[in-house]
């Protein structure tokens, strides 16, 4: 088979959900004739009926011709048995979420094919190599994973089972983006690449309420002021506890119960009592309403000081030096720490370490510690969260959010924990990453990719680290690993090798 061999290809989509309709759309629009299945009567007609309206919606607002929707709607033939699948090149399933399901599916479907056939799994969490078992020729069975809204979302987590042969793989991958998706390559491990990958985003958060160590608006005005499109809180809201919840139990006994991906019993309860987010109306928020306005934090302005001096080196120090460059600061590149030395006081950028450690460490009750910037502009008001140090005087407790203010940033004060939350929450983002590659799931750039794409993230993991350094990373860990003792927060081969 060649990369090319499913170029116009006729196709069978089995399952006529919100998914499967969605990928016979992006089928039909790139040019295939495609018979739509659901073993529901009725239920690809209607599928084809709505899709139909949606499109002709589309052609009402000028995003779409006419003709094309027509041509589009032409082109999909609901189909009332799965003896339609005789003939098709393709056969793409995005039936229920379950294992003997999709297997009885597959012995169906290999009586009805012809040998050349590939079949397609969108599944999002099943082994491919499971379900490739017991198919007489199980090498042509490949993971077509799309994301939802699939016309809208552009990636798709090609993934190879332990029998997927390269070329079919190669051929899916090809076919992908000749239907204007970016594709990335998987093996098939617990979660692919963004299920996987994504799973501290949530649980760094649900460790941190557990904690109490600030309110979901705040956390999620963080992450929003970090470049994120959604806080946590409000994501799993929107996804919904209960689905949110048994993916990462999904993830957490695949993975042998490894203590990484250890659920939240913060959301057990939710999903206990029933608040799953917006469907059921209540979650980390009340619905409509969503989140409550962020508790405005009262500074005064900050007293100038006889000397200011900016320490450390690497992008986040030149950043700083840059903000307060008509301060005439001093520059001190070789300190241990990054931040503003101010006087006697330390506003310091988090290595991971409370603000209890380094004024330990820096010899001065003096010390904030404000979370990691991820971009290299201005904040414009973006929330970032910071912590004092408990023997801080009432001076500096009032002039450092002043001077986070005077940086460009809406401060947000929370427990003094190590790592705050989204400096922790990269971190934990890398190192998964990091694993993923180490393990041959994934390149770096496919990473990079998936996240962007899949889950809407402002940068790749691997961009991030390239903004901050494996040194850092390890640092942040370490200091998390110390505080919280445990497997979660073990450093990654991969990382480790580029230290």
């Amino acid at each position: 088979m060649t990369p090319g061999a499913l170029d116009g290809a006729p196709l069978l989509v089995v399952g006529a959900g919100i998914m499967g309709a969605g990928i016979a759309q992006v089928a039909a629009q790139a040019g295939h004739r495609v018979r739509l299945f659901d073993a529901r009567e009725g239920a690809a007609a209607q599928a084809k009926a709505k899709l139909a309206a949606t499109l002709d919606g589309l052609a009402a607002k000028g995003k779409l011709t006419a003709d094309a929707a027509g041509a589009t709607m032409a082109r999909i033939e609901p189909v009332a048995a799965l003896g339609a699948a005789a003939g098709v090149s393709l056969v793409i399933e995005a039936i229920v979420e379950d294992l003997e399901a999709k297997r009885a599916l597959f012995a169906e479907l290999e009586s009805l094919v012809g040998a050349d056939c590939v079949i397609a799994t969108n599944t999002s969490s099943i082994s491919v190599t499971a379900l490739a078992r017991g198919m007489k020729l199980p090498g042509r069975l490949v993971g077509m994973h799309f994301f939802n809204p699939v016309p809208l979302m552009k990636l798709v987590e090609v993934v190879s089972g332990l029998h997927t042969e390269r070329a079919v793989a190669d051929a899916i991958f090809e076919l992908s983006r000749k239907w204007g998706k970016v594709p990335v390559h998987a093996r098939s491990t617990p979660g692919f690449i963004v299920n996987r990958i994504a799973r501290p985003f949530y649980a760094e958060t649900l460790a941190l309420l557990f904690e109490q160590a600030a309110a979901p608006e705040v956390l999620d005005a963080c992450f929003r002021g970090a470049g994120f499109r959604m806080g946590p809180c409000e994501l799993i809201d929107l996804v919904g506890h209960d689905t949110n919840f048994a993916v990462t139990q999904s993830v957490y006994a695949a993975n042998f119960y490894d203590k990484r991906y250890v659920p939240s019993l913060v959301q057990r309860e939710m999903v206990d009592g029933g608040l799953l987010g917006r469907k059921s109306g209540r979650g980390f928020y009340r619905y409509p309403e969503g989140a409550p306005a962020l508790p405005r934090v009262a500074h005064e302005a900050p007293v100038a000081p006889r000397e200011i001096t900016v320490h450390g080196d690497g992008r986040v120090a030149d950043w700083l030096a840059a903000r307060i460059a008509d301060r005439r600061p001093a520059r001190e590149a070789r300190s241990p720490w990054t931040g503003l030395a101010l006087d006697g006081a330390r506003l310091v950028v988090t290595d991971g370490r409370r603000a209890a450690e380094l004024a330990a460490a820096l010899g001065t009750n003096d010390v904030a510690v404000f979370d990691r910037p991820l971009t290299a502009g201005d904040p414009a008001g973006a929330a970032i969260a910071y912590a004092v140090a408990d023997r801080a005087s009432e001076r500096w407790r009032a002039q450092s959010p002043a001077w986070l203010a005077a940086l460009g940033f809406a401060p947000q004060p929370v427990a003094d924990t190590p790592g705050l939350v989204v400096a922790r929450t990269v971190a934990m983002l890398i190192n998964e990453a990091a694993d993923a590659v180490l393990q041959g799931v994934c390149t770096p750039e496919g990473a990079d990719a998936a996240m962007k794409l899949g889950v809407n993230y402002p940068a790749g993991p691997f961009e991030w680290l390239a903004g901050w350094s494996a040194a850092g990373v390890a640092a942040m860990l370490d200091a998390l690993d110390a505080q919280y003792r445990g497997e979660r927060y073990r450093l990654s081969g991969w990382l480790l090798r580029h230290v």
